[in-house]
């Protein structure tokens, strides 16, 4: 087993259960600056790898996207020596050619959150994020991916839209953010791969897609005529199918993780090439020091090797 790669592996919905069904992982309860994280984090072994596990949204999913203590979870996988992250998260799709039950590596984000977005409070720290996803994890999982997930297509970058919900979109927000170019709409992967870029840990994610966002009609019964009220949907058989839809995708989801599990374990050196893995070296605009020396020693695991 490599000795200095440390996978966290951080679920979303439906997959957070999947991955704790993994037997004799240790069990770490976490503090951070930031309190304490969602869940929980397990540490086992995958495919010859030392992973972490995290659940996003708590035991029996108790947290609602705007809830997530992203700093708490992002912290504690640092503290524990997380060296990359994969996740997953799922997704309403923006366009017709991304199905429900596909996967998609995202590529770029458009955040529509309001939520704490930074471990720096009391600093200027400035992190590059033109990508916000490792290009390095994004390409082990494409080709992971279009290698073979059994009875499903991974597509290769999709914008992820993130809204703060907990509610989901109007028609006419559905409607625009296509026409700003989103092509996935979610509620989680901000400010998480903000945070991760701080921490200097490789991001990448696995959308989970579930069902089609509300600017494709949803099993209404009629033509939808402009001026008009839609039918009302059957509500119930709607939910039930974005269940089924979820559960199929996530357990492509693991499959897929686990394949870039075996991947990386066999050549370890590729993650070298991580950019993501010196986002501070240039980044602190501070005079290093005027910096309080509380807030130095609060956040060293993040910025220690920087400050001597």
């Amino acid at each position: 087993m490599s000795q200095t790669l440390k996978v966290g592996l951080i679920g979303g919905t439906g997959l957070a259960d999947l991955l704790r069904e993994t037997s004799g992982a240790k069990r770490h309860e976490m503090k951070t600056p930031f309190g304490a994280p969602s869940d929980a984090i397990f540490e086992t072994d995958w495919e010859n790898l030392s992973v972490l596990l995290l659940g996003r949204h708590g035991p029996g999913h108790t947290l609602n996207p705007s809830q997530v203590p992203f700093r708490a979870n992002i912290f504690a996988l640092k503290q524990l020596g997380c060296t990359h992250i994969l996740a997953s998260g799922a997704v309403g799709s923006l366009r017709q050619e991304l199905k429900p039950t596909e996967l998609a590596i995202a590529d770029q984000v458009i955040d529509k959150t309001r939520r704490a977005a930074t471990f720096f409070e009391k600093s200027a720290v400035h992190v590059e994020f033109a990508e916000p996803f490792c290009p390095v994890l994004r390409k082990i999982l494409i080709e992971e991916g279009q290698a073979g997930i059994e009875g499903g297509k991974v597509h290769d970058g999709a914008c992820y839209v993130c809204m703060e919900g907990p509610q989901f979109s109007t028609r006419a927000e559905s409607l625009m953010h296509r026409m700003w170019g989103g092509d996935l709409i979610g509620m989680t992967v901000m400010p998480e791969a903000k945070l991760a870029r701080e921490a200097e840990i490789p991001y990448a994610l696995i959308a989970l897609i579930t069902d089609y966002d509300c600017w494709k009609s949803k099993g209404y019964t009629g033509e939808m005529v402009p001026g008009s009220a839609p039918a009302a949907p059957d509500a119930m058989g709607l939910l039930n199918e974005i269940l089924a839809n979820l559960k199929t995708s996530s357990s492509r989801g693991v499959g897929l993780m686990r394949r870039a599990l075996r991947r990386i374990a066999a050549d370890p050196g590729v993650l070298m090439a991580c950019p993501a893995r010196n986002a501070l070296e240039l980044a602190i605009w501070s005079d290093k020091s005027r910096l309080d020396e509380e807030e130095k020693r609060r956040l060293w695991p993040l910025w220690g090797k920087y400050l001597g």
